[in-house]
């Protein structure tokens, strides 16, 4: 007698990713987890106005955290492996979106509305801009391949010496303004996505958005514009 043949089902995650709702969960969980970073690693870079002595100490502690549990060094490379990991699907799932967005969009509009804001326009070139401007950041300060002075554990020189340069700070600025954008329309979709946009949460999480996406571009621009002027040196 002959067995049927049982058809092998997904698994939930893979629905899951699937799925449009599955892709902006997806992208608001990875949001927070970057959202998060960004505002440990803007506080530990304005330890640079304390000096090299304060910013050294900072990034030796940094190698440090975990031991002895963790080797010297882990605790960087396991934050490294989940940020990556936070960044891949961010960026995967964005396209895959936007894929679909241009696939439903019907066609033969005489006229386009622009409905959007400014910010929601730009998202997608925003985040080319970004993910471009962390090949560069990795390449310059934690591999020193393009950094101009390239002296190993001494991050408050490598530092200066990148943003010294025009082009060096030049970079910076403008992936920082991008980043501002982004923060901004993200931190509102992924609230949104996570259903944390209540009618009566509406105005303090757009004045939340705006707030926390100033203080972080301000805060990181203030370095290699300190640097550039001679504050920093």
């Amino acid at each position: 007698m002959a067995l049927a043949t049982r058809t092998a089902r997904p698994s939930t995650l893979r629905l899951l990713w699937q799925s449009t709702v599955g892709k902006k969960a997806v992208m608001a969980v990875t949001g927070v987890i970057m959202l998060m970073y960004l505002v440990v690693h803007m506080l530990g870079n304005l330890k640079i106005f304390f000096g090299a002595g304060e910013f050294n100490g900072y990034a030796r502690w940094l190698r440090t955290i975990g031991e002895p549990a963790l080797h010297y060094g882990w605790f960087l490379w396991l934050a490294r492996l989940v940020l990556v990991t936070a960044v891949v699907l961010h960026a995967v799932a964005a396209y895959q979106l936007s894929r679909r967005d241009r696939a439903a969009r019907p066609r033969g509009y005489v006229h386009r509305r622009h409905r959007a804001s400014y910010a929601t326009r730009t998202m997608r070139w925003g985040g080319v801009i970004l993910a471009l401007f962390i090949v560069w950041h990795i390449l310059d300060l934690t591999t020193l391949t393009v950094n101009p002075r390239a002296q190993q554990h001494h991050p408050y020189e490598n530092l200066v010496a990148s943003f010294s340069t025009w082009y060096g700070g030049g970079i910076y600025i403008v992936a920082m303004l991008a980043l501002c954008l982004h923060i901004h329309h993200g931190f509102w979709s992924a609230a949104q996505t996570l259903g944390a946009n209540s009618a009566r949460r509406q105005g303090a999480l757009k004045a939340t958005a705006a707030g926390l996406s100033l203080i972080l571009t301000l805060g990181f621009l203030s370095v290699p514009v300190a640097v550039m002027t001679g504050v920093v040196s």
